[in-house]
């Protein structure tokens, strides 16, 4: 069975216009022939899923600009900073601090493309809903679970690899079970009310941006007076002074920047908060434009800091390098206190995957293209059920941390890069698909344009895809590189499996 590509656009754009209108102005009045929510509907209802209104019945409006800002930062400043960048280090040397440069300004231009249409329509559950209006009906299909899976992927690292900084206190602490009784708290945590949810996020960030800052200034301090540390005096000689800047060459560099990208995955999350935001058309922009250089910052700043104390051929992968740094001068309460602050950073990581994951399932619900009862609230306000649906998958990261302990991160971070970079892919063009669909007059009246269109597109677009082939040549991340086509497949195949049953059991009249 065929269908054109009319059959997968949504029906109307005006409709899905005056449909956002409607649920937060009551004399609006919705083009929908049903005239409910698609959440009523069985998931594999026929009809064309109505566009998801700005905020869902039962959600408040209650993140402001600090909210947003820690809820992006608690994502994306966790795991691949603290733990991950230990293996960039190994792979390419100082040169990491350009590969954190480059990734930087990828992620930069994603985010712009992302705020631009965040700040037009401001929605819960973003992407899924920008590329179905913008784009197909398949793409929001596929883009509102490939993001879901990737979310489910990044939170299972970050779950997993909690019981490495326990160990470093309790080394006979089995991972497997630290992971699960962060999970129920987490779990617990995010069937709360979205306000307690910002503010205890805020914190949870809070800790950890304040620890970096830290220890990004002592290290300079430490730098400046050329400390001896065991023998070996701070400097920023040793960015050069063991094999050059980049000991390993541009292959080395490639493939760090795997590594890398991986790290500022979770930014994204502010298109998400978008739906909850006090004041989106302000609090939006200043998010994206704050968090992209505050997260540059730190990453280059902390890289800088870090190779500049120690070695880099001396920062091997069994011990975060943060932890690393302070225990080997000998300041062994500092590094229990840096071991607090990166449990916290992987604690909050895996807070905002579960905050993104139940709000992605409540978007699909009410687009038809999930079952229905993910589509509810709890007197909070929440969306209980895809916060818990979400926790339970998650659980698959304390059998893995089980079954293979010392690889479940390696694997992890492998398979959500992959699925990260298709969503990031999928953003960029839809931004192309969404302007094309406004018109340049309207473009012409976006109070939040992006910058460098269309070039700049076209050059993330490729420099993604070419992310995407060099995980293949990576032992670590080869994996990533046979799911991800697989993965693509079987959405696609699910897909049209749905559009199959719906005319089967909706034909269209004579």
């Amino acid at each position: 069975m065929t269908m054109s590509r009319d059959d997968m656009r949504p029906a109307s754009n005006e409709a899905g216009r005056r449909a956002l209108v409607g649920r937060n102005n009551p004399s609006a009045v919705s083009d929908s022939p049903s005239g409910g929510s698609a959440v009523g509907t069985k998931w594999t209802a026929g009809r064309t899923p109505k566009p998801l209104p700005p905020c869902g019945e039962g959600m408040s409006r209650n993140l402001k600009n600090r909210h947003i800002q820690m809820i992006a930062l608690g994502g994306a400043i966790g795991t691949g900073l603290f733990y991950g960048s230990a293996t960039g280090i190994q792979l390419t040397g100082p040169s990491i601090i350009l590969a954190y440069v480059i990734g930087g300004i990828i992620i930069f231009v994603v985010m712009r493309a992302l705020g631009e249409m965040s700040v037009h329509t401001p929605v819960s559950g973003a992407f899924s809903f920008y590329a179905y209006q913008n784009w197909s009906r398949f793409a929001g299909f596929f883009s509102g679970w490939n993001y879901w899976f990737n979310y489910i992927l990044v939170s299972m690292a970050e779950l997993a690899v909690v019981g490495t900084y326990v160990n470093f206190w309790l080394p006979g602490v089995p991972t497997w079970l630290t992971a699960m009784a962060f999970l129920v708290v987490i779990t617990l945590v995010n069937l709360v009310d979205v306000k307690a949810y910002g503010e205890i996020e805020f914190w949870l960030a809070i800790i950890k941006v304040t620890a970096v800052l830290a220890m990004i200034v002592f290290g300079i301090v430490l730098i400046v007076m050329g400390s001896d540390l065991g023998g070996t005096p701070a400097s920023v000689s040793h960015l050069w002074d063991w094999g050059g800047f980049m000991p390993n060459g541009v292959t080395g560099l490639a493939l760090a920047f795997v590594v890398v990208m991986f790290s500022f995955g979770g930014v994204e999350l502010i298109g998400i908060t978008a739906g909850e935001a006090d004041n989106p058309k302000k609090t939006i922009p200043k998010a994206i434009n704050q968090v992209v250089y505050r997260i540059l910052i730190f990453y280059v700043g902390s890289m800088f800091v870090i190779l500049s104390i120690y070695p880099w051929t001396k920062i091997d992968g069994s011990m975060s390098p943060f932890v690393a740094i302070f225990d080997g001068i000998g300041i062994s309460g500092a590094a229990h206190v840096l071991n607090v602050v990166v449990l916290t950073a992987s604690i909050s990581a895996y807070n905002s995957g579960l905050y993104a994951n139940g709000r992605m399932l409540y978007s699909l619900a009410h687009q038809g293209n999930a079952p229905k009862f993910l589509g509810r609230l709890n007197r909070s306000g929440s969306p209980m059920w895809g916060v818990l649906v979400s926790s339970g998958v998650t659980a698959v990261a304390v059998v893995l941390a089980f079954v293979v302990p010392n690889r479940v991160f390696a694997i992890l971070i492998s398979v959500a890069l992959a699925a990260g970079i298709i969503n990031w892919v999928m953003v960029i063009i839809t931004q192309i698909q969404f302007r094309r669909r406004i018109g340049p007059e309207e473009v012409r009246k976006l109070a939040f344009r992006m910058p460098l269109y269309p070039v700049a597109n076209i050059i993330v677009i490729v420099l993604l895809v070419a992310l995407f082939i060099g995980m293949a040549f990576m032992p670590d991340y080869r994996i990533a590189a046979i799911v991800g086509p697989i993965w693509i497949l079987l959405l696609t195949c699910a897909y049209w499996t749905k559009q199959m049953m719906t005319k089967k059991h909706h034909p269209k009249p004579a």
